[in-house]
């Protein structure tokens, strides 16, 4: 049986999708929580308040997609197919997911919470976290030269075993850079 082919499509209230290639599509409110999206392909897609957690992401690609007021809960971007792999997030709540060893240099997450997420051994060069919740994100051996953390908040970032060369914080934000060092810092 041959996969589905869809380009420019709208998709409103949607909670099934046929196996295939969707490029240029926008997806809106649509319900695909706990679906198998294995070996899919989304290429200049909008998912737009949709509810995608706990999605199947085997061999997905996903390239230049973009995701506002989404509910992303335990995502495993760590097994999506790696080649041209490309997204931003807006207003998204992607806690507990997992980018480990993902290489996503210049993604922007934007007002998006990121709570008990796995980074180890990412590369997130350039990438922006414009006020994001970071608590009990993990960062290990994670590649965060030039990145941009100076609106988020609650990370802790060891800078000895993550590379942050270049890497932007604000003045409220130091602590959780020295939190391994069990002191306190006032404000």
């Amino acid at each position: 049986m041959q996969d589905t082919f869809i380009h420019g499509k709208t998709f409103d209230l949607v909670e099934v999708l046929s196996k295939g290639e969707y490029e240029g599509c926008t997806f809106n409110n649509c319900i695909f929580a706990n679906q198998d999206f294995s070996e899919f392909k989304f290429i200049a897609c909008a998912f737009n308040s949709c509810n995608l957690s706990m999605i199947k992401l085997n061999k997905t690609v996903l390239q230049d997609i973009k995701f506002t007021d989404c509910k992303m809960l335990g995502l495993r971007f760590d097994l999506c197919h790696d080649f041209g792999l490309s997204f931003s997030f807006d207003h998204c709540q992607l806690n507990h997911s997992s980018f480990y060893k993902t290489k996503i240099k210049k993604t922007v997450f934007k007002n998006t919470q990121l709570e008990e997420t796995d980074f180890a051994d990412a590369d997130l060069t350039n990438a922006i976290f414009d006020n994001c919740s970071l608590e009990q994100a993990t960062f290990d051996h994670t590649i965060l030269e030039k990145a941009d953390f100076r609106t988020s908040y609650n990370y802790s970032i060891d800078p000895e075993i993550n590379r942050i060369k270049k890497a932007k914080f604000s003045i409220f934000g130091i602590s959780g850079l020295l939190d391994k060092y069990d002191i306190e810092i006032e404000k």
